[in-house]
Formats: structure tokens, C-alpha cells, sequence
């Protein structure tokens, strides 16, 4: 009986131990998996955090790691003064100082999606779900500094904001960027415009037969896409043409490219032709530039050169640098024989081509189109297609035909800038909108504005904002009240709403399409001032989270950079219970009534992003 008792304790603790060491192998395997599935693969919901450098802010010691729960999570617009105060947010590691979450390929490694990489489907947007997002504050880099101001930064940049200099070393022979010292120099060089990005666009001007070799044509070009942009040296020296340029670039080989340009004040953005459709409604663009962006306009039936010719407006252009121009080995010639077959059934022309640029050019009309073989390919596009739908739609290799006003006016009658600023564009119809209602907006606005910039000057200088941002941008009338500042605006407007963004280029103004319960795709650190116009309230009523807003709205900001929250009340009070958490320090309150009379339930709160830097960050700067 005895010797029976002990046979089975041996077996329950062999059973024991064996379970154990199950256990144990089982955590390794998924603990080690995760590591292996990218060399550096920084794991999503293991939140890898710190506490801010005490030393420097004197700050927060007890943080809690863990997430609010769900409910305090949300807006809570019902709580009252005696509501539940926030936690101190925890500071991510600082291997998450340029996290883009939504465009993270460490995200990628640890889902393990299957995506195809030869269309690009890695470089587009795939967000975490939220249980799986960061609750922390994106650390700066060791030594941050305040940016350099514009527009020397359109020249060079502090080398320690951007820790990255392969470029530098990889794009030598052509100009893009030197080091020195503690700086990043910038002489205007591209990949195919080694001695200057100036010099370039004079010349492309000249092939068009412009007016002093100018690329604005009088005003009659404004908007430009440039895909593939490196630094963006192109569209930030067509600034000083009153030409604004969307610079467009994924987050690959080239990392950083888009940061850069951003650091330099230059409009960009990070986003990639693959099989989702340019987030930029159609006839956006007077003008389109590739130089060696190394794309395959000819895979897919041609269904990336037809995406280009959807934002392309009647009669725009697209100037083409590459070797398929020029070269005369066998696979260029082939290439060049197939693209301009396509672009011919495409019904575009050449405009001109000297050197090495093409630059072929649409048409104005939809007679071409209308007059082409029966069968002919690419076909037009589905009489249901809608071509100003694009937030996660596919692309479509088909011809966008014009809308009847723009066959019968041959173009998009559009005043020149900029008075075009301040014009009722045709396509305000396509809304119910009159000219009356158009420029009431404009004038609410301006009030607005100067409500803003009143409120702000104790705190600015004439050079404190370059890169703003306006996250919900209806019409586009808050950045048209900015013309005689010198920035820039993103103009958003959300993907569930009015397809406004379309008036918004017609404007002359560039902008996106987002939904804000996702992460922006941009770098952290990005703008200057963020404009938030009932956003809160509007995903209040989607369900996402409130707190998750903020922390984002902290990943883009610029340490000292400004939000303005026009909102309800309750939005307002929700917004200050976090500024201790997020370091953030308010600077001014108002009620709309005190500068329209009008929307009373709206209030206005201004906050300023302190500067703030880890333990490790603050020795970078010693």
C-alpha cells in the first residue's frame, strides 16, 4: 500500500514537472517567435516603456503601465468635475521614436500578413486593432532641438532631429543631402537634377513654352504631384513659384525621405502607388513629375499610370525623367515602345521631349476617348464608378472619363492663383452650395483666424509655424485665411463625409482623406500647429476612443508646436484633464460667441506642447 502511495506522488510530480517544463517551452516559442519574426521587431501590446528623465521635468516617478479601462478610455462627456483623473502616460521606448503605427513593418512581421510585396501591398497602410496600439509618448531622439526655422530649413536641418545620414552617403553624387558638422545641408540636388532642383524646373518650364521659364504659367498651374520625391527638393523650390507640390514617398530603402522633407518645412506625405487609390480625389493636379522613381507604369495593364491620369486634370501634365526617355539599350527601347503605346490609347500626347524628360500631356476634352476603337484597352471606367471615392478602394485599371461641365468648358474652369484662393469653384455644385454660402464660409473663418492668431501672440513670433495641419478641413476656408502666413496646410477631411477635399484642390490648396480613429500617416514630431475642429465629437460618435486621439495628436505635434480644439464643452473638459499627463499646457480659452455670435456651443482651447526630453535624450544634448 505504501510503496502503491509513493508510485503515484513519483507519477503526480513527473506529471507536474513535465507540465512545468511544457509551460515554459510554450512561452519561449511564442516569447523568441515574436523576436525572430524581424531582427528588431518591436513587440505591439508588450508596451516597452519608461518614465520621463526626471532630472528634466521634475516629473512624473509613478506611472501606471497598464491601459484605462475601456470606459474612462472613451470621451466620457458625462463625467463632472469629480470624474476619474487620468493616469501619467508612460514614455515609449525609445526604439519608438519615429513609430508610424499604421505604417510599421514590425507590425507587419508580428501579424504575419501575407501580403504581395511586388505590388507594393507592404508599403501601404495596415493599423493595429486597438488593444494592440502604444499608450505612451513618443520620445525625441537623443539631442532634439527646436527645428530650424523657415526658410533657412528649407537648406538644412539639425542633424540630431533626423539621426540618419545613409542617404547622405548612399545619394552622394547627387546632391541630395551633405553633413555638416551638427547640420544636414540640402543643395537642391535630385536623382536626376544633380545641380539643382531650380535649374531643373526652369528648364521643363522653357520645353512648355512658359512665360519666363516659369512653371506656374501665369498662375494657371498651381497644384503638383510629385511621386517618388526623395527629400522633396523639387517641391520645396517650387514654393517660391506659388506652386504647392504634394510630395509623395513610401516608407522604404530610402527611410526617413518624408521626414526630411517635413523637417525642411516642405509639404510631403507617405503613401505609395500600389493597389489602394491615391487618397487625393480626381482632377486634383495641373501637374505630375517622376524622376527615376523607379516605378513600373507598364505592370498591371498600366493600372498605376491610369491612377496618375485620375488626379490629373484636364489637359494636366506629366513630366517624365528616366532613362526609358532616352537610353538606347535594348530594355529601354523596350519599354519606351510599350509606355508610349499605352499612353497613346490613353489619349495622351507628347508635349515635349528634349534630353532626358518627357512630358506628355492629357487631354481636355473626352472626344479622344469617345472616338477610340470599340474594345480598346484600358476601357473607360463604369458609368457607377466614383472617382472622388478613395479612401480604401482599389484601384482600377480604367480610364476616368471628365464630368459633362468639364467636356463642355474643355478644362476645369478654374480661376489662376490666387485669386482662385477665394473663387467658388465649379465642382461647389456638386454639394448644393452657392457662391453666397462659399464666401460666408471664407469670412467665418477669417473671424476665426483672427481670433486664433490674437489669442496665440503672446506666444508666437512671425516664423514660430511652417507645417500646420487642419484636420478637418470642410471647404478649406481655415487654410484660405492663412494666405499671408507663411505656411502651409494639410488640409483633411474625413473619409465617412462630404468629398469636400475635391474643393479644397480647386482652391489651390493641397489636403487628404483620413479617418481619425486611425493613426495619420506621417512621422512623429511633423507639424507645427494642429487645427482640431469638432474632431472629438465626431468619433465620439463612431465609438473610438477619445485618449487614443490625444496621444496621436501628441505623436505629430512638434515639441512647442500648438493645438487649437474648437469643440463642445464637454469635449473641452475631457481635453484638460489629460494636458498634465501629456505635458501639454493651455494657453487660452474662448467662447465662439465672443467672435461670431454664432455656434455658441462651441469653445475654443489652445494648448502648447511643452519640451520635453528622457534621460537618455537629455544626455544626447550635453
Amino acid at each position: 500500500m505504501t510503496r502503491g502511495r509513493s508510485d503515484g506522488a513519483q507519477k503526480k510530480r513527473l506529471l507536474t514537472s513535465v507540465g512545468i517544463l511544457s509551460v515554459f517551452l510554450v512561452f519561449l516559442y511564442f516569447y523568441f517567435g515574436s523576436k525572430n519574426a524581424g531582427e528588431s521587431a518591436l513587440e505591439y501590446g508588450s508596451r516597452s516603456l519608461r518614465k520621463l528623465g526626471s532630472s528634466y521635468l521634475g516629473g512624473d516617478e509613478d506611472s501606471d503601465l497598464g491601459k484605462q479601462d475601456e470606459s474612462s478610455a472613451k470621451l466620457s462627456l458625462d463625467e463632472g468635475e469629480d470624474g476619474i483623473i487620468p493616469k501619467s502616460f508612460p514614455v515609449c521606448d525609445d526604439r519608438h521614436s519615429e513609430l508610424i503605427p499604421c505604417l510599421d513593418r514590425n507590425l507587419i512581421y508580428q501579424m504575419r500578413l501575407k501580403l504581395d510585396l511586388s505590388v507594393m501591398e507592404h508599403y501601404e497602410r495596415h493599423c493595429p486593432l486597438p488593444e494592440r496600439r502604444f499608450n505612451c509618448l513618443i520620445p525625441p531622439p537623443p539631442g532634439y532641438k527646436i527645428p530650424i526655422k523657415w526658410p533657412k530649413s528649407r537648406d538644412e536641418v539639425w542633424k540630431a532631429n533626423i539621426p540618419h545620414t545613409h542617404l547622405a552617403h548612399e545619394k552622394s553624387d547627387q546632391n541630395w543631402m551633405v553633413v555638416k558638422g551638427d547640420k544636414i545641408n540640402f543643395p537642391g540636388g535630385g536623382t536626376h537634377f544633380h545641380y539643382g532642383a531650380d535649374k531643373y524646373i526652369a528648364s521643363i518650364a522653357n520645353m512648355l513654352n512658359f512665360s519666363n521659364d516659369n512653371l506656374n504659367n501665369e498662375g494657371r498651374l498651381r497644384t503638383v504631384f510629385d511621386v517618388g520625391c526623395g527629400v522633396a527638393s523639387f517641391g520645396g523650390y517650387l514654393l517660391s513659384s506659388d506652386i504647392i507640390t504634394m510630395s509623395l514617398a513610401p516608407n522604404d530603402v530610402h527611410q526617413n525621405q518624408i521626414q526630411f522633407a517635413l523637417e525642411r518645412g516642405i509639404p510631403a506625405y507617405l503613401g505609395v502607388l500600389g493597389t489602394k487609390r491615391l487618397p487625393y480625389p480626381s482632377r486634383s493636379f495641373e501637374f505630375a513629375h517622376c524622376s527615376r522613381c523607379r516605378i513600373d507604369w507598364l505592370q498591371r495593364d498600366g493600372i498605376l499610370l491610369l491612377e496618375l491620369d485620375r488626379v490629373l486634370r484636364p489637359g494636366g501634365y506629366f513630366a517624365y525623367s528616366s532613362p526609358e526617355a532616352y537610353a538606347q539599350d535594348e530594355e529601354d527601347l523596350r519599354i519606351w515602345r510599350e509606355m508610349s503605346a499605352l499612353v497613346e490609347r490613353m489619349c495622351w500626347r507628347i508635349a515635349s521631349k528634349r534630353n532626358q524628360t518627357v512630358i506628355w500631356q492629357k487631354p481636355l476634352t473626352n472626344d479622344c476617348y469617345l472616338e477610340r476603337e470599340p474594345g480598346i484597352q484600358p476601357p473607360l471606367c463604369r458609368s457607377d464608378d466614383d472617382p472622388d471615392a478613395v479612401w480604401g478602394v482599389q484601384i482600377e485599371a480604367c480610364i476616368t472619363p471628365y464630368s459633362d461641365h468639364d467636356h463642355k468648358t474643355k478644362g476645369s474652369g478654374l480661376a489662376p492663383w490666387p485669386a482662385r484662393l477665394t473663387t467658388p469653384p465649379p465642382r461647389l455644385a456638386d454639394f448644393g452650395y452657392s457662391s453666397e454660402m462659399f464666401e460666408k464660409d471664407l469670412e467665418l473663418w477669417r473671424r476665426r483666424v483672427d481670433q486664433y492668431w490674437s489669442l496665440l501672440s503672446p506666444k508666437m513670433s512671425s516664423d514660430t509655424l511652417r507645417n500646420v495641419m487642419d484636420m478637418k478641413a470642410n471647404l478649406g476656408s481655415f487654410a484660405a485665411a492663412l494666405k499671408d502666413k507663411d505656411v502651409w496646410v494639410m488640409n483633411v477631411v474625413p473619409e465617412d463625409g462630404p468629398k469636400t477635399l475635391k474643393i479644397v484642390y480647386d482652391r489651390g490648396l493641397i489636403g487628404t482623406v483620413h479617418n481619425w480613429c486611425e493613426s495619420f500617416s506621417t512621422y512623429p514630431r511633423t507639424y507645427d500647429l494642429l487645427h482640431a475642429w469638432t474632431v472629438f465629437s465626431d468619433i465620439e460618435k463612431k465609438g473610438c476612443s477619445g485618449e487614443d486621439l490625444l496621444l496621436e495628436m501628441d505623436r505629430i505635434l512638434r515639441p512647442t508646436g500648438f493645438a487649437i480644439i474648437r469643440d463642445r464643452q464637454p469635449v473641452i473638459d475631457f481635453v484638460k484633464k489629460y494636458l498634465a499627463a501629456l505635458h501639454w499646457e493651455a494657453v487660452a480659452t474662448a467662447d465662439s460667441n465672443s467672435e461670431t455670435g454664432q455656434d455658441g456651443d462651441e469653445v475654443v482651447l489652445i494648448i502648447q506642447k511643452k519640451l520635453w526630453l528622457t534621460s537618455e535624450s537629455f544626455r544626447g544634448t550635453e
